[in-house]
């Protein structure tokens, strides 16, 4: 979140914000109710169709912000297409990358300004270190996060600067691991009479299974698939063993949330709906235990709904 703050302070009262409409809820939350007070202006649209990035174009518009895949609908945006849109009109453009990590996509190749990370998430990888980080394409850029970064203290201790740099080191070793649990995850849910769809963009079923192949490198670990309520769901997290019930993402454990009263808690109620955030979606991150393990525990607790 300090990341996603620093972003926006290059811009000004009046300066106007494409932003997705499906990305982690904390960044809506931080746009629509804290950042909207000083007179920025923010749009938030379905980027997955660059024509709607074009339709929100205003003269004040200064950024566009994506997330891809988005959380946890796990939807894609051709981010060159985007790219070449906001940059047709002088407009920057940043991307979200927590899901894929620099391993399996790099948005700059493909046209973004900024690149942004939940430190977090895969670049730590061991959930004990908490950090951002806003990767810069332009001088003028690096230089606003590093006088912000100065100015508000959005910056992190040393030792979490050391657990993050930690998990780097492994960083492909685990991504390809939690890329080839995941697939096989997403593989067994879209067989199980208990799951009614599962969103995956390594399913060909998945509508954007092609551009999945063309801009990421892999498909990685996350994974959403609704079980039809949220009676339903409460069932399938309070029944996990191996799987651990949490909210955050991107570790070497699998953790399985329910993303209405977690991540998009924030969000209301009939802007989760027309996303399709529904009561009985459940969004998995694919750890990189054992896969039989897994895939044991998921049977098992899919099965005592």
């Amino acid at each position: 979140m300090a990341a996603i703050a620093a972003l926006v302070t290059m811009l000004n009262a009046g300066d106007h914000v494409i932003c997705g409409d499906n990305v982690y809820g904390g960044t809506t939350r931080l746009f629509s109710q804290v950042i909207v007070r000083h007179g920025i202006e923010f749009s938030f649209v379905d980027t997955s169709n660059p024509d709607n990035v074009c339709r929100a174009i205003r003269p004040t518009t200064k950024l566009v912000h994506i997330e891809t895949p988005t959380n946890p609908m796990m939807t894609l945006t051709d981010i060159r297409a985007v790219a070449n849109v906001c940059h047709e009109h002088g407009i920057d453009m940043s991307v979200d990358n927590t899901f894929m990590s620099p391993y399996f996509q790099r948005p700059i190749e493909f046209g973004a300004d900024i690149v942004m990370h939940s430190t977090t998430k895969f670049l730590n990888g061991h959930s004990d270190g908490l950090g951002g980080v806003l990767v810069a394409t332009k001088p003028e850029h690096a230089e606003t996060f590093r006088f912000v970064q100065k100015c508000t203290g959005g910056i992190l201790s040393p030792f979490e600067s050391w657990l993050i740099l930690r998990g780097v080191k492994t960083l492909s070793v685990r991504m390809r691991q939690h890329d080839e649990n995941g697939r096989q995850v997403a593989a067994f849910l879209a067989k199980h009479p208990k799951v009614s769809y599962v969103l995956y963009p390594g399913l060909e079923t998945h509508p954007q299974h092609e551009l999945a192949k063309r801009q990421m490198r892999g498909f990685g670990s996350m994974i959403a698939f609704e079980v039809g309520s949220r009676a339903n769901a409460d069932k399938l997290l309070q029944s996990v063993r191996v799987i651990t019930n949490g909210e955050s993402l991107g570790g070497v454990e699998s953790l399985i949330s329910h993303s209405a009263t977690t991540t998009h808690a924030a969000v209301p109620p009939e802007e989760r709906k027309r996303i399709g955030i529904t009561e009985g979606l459940v969004r998995i991150s694919v750890g990189i235990e054992d896969i039989a393990d897994i895939l044991a525990d998921l049977d098992q607790a899919l099965n005592a709904i």
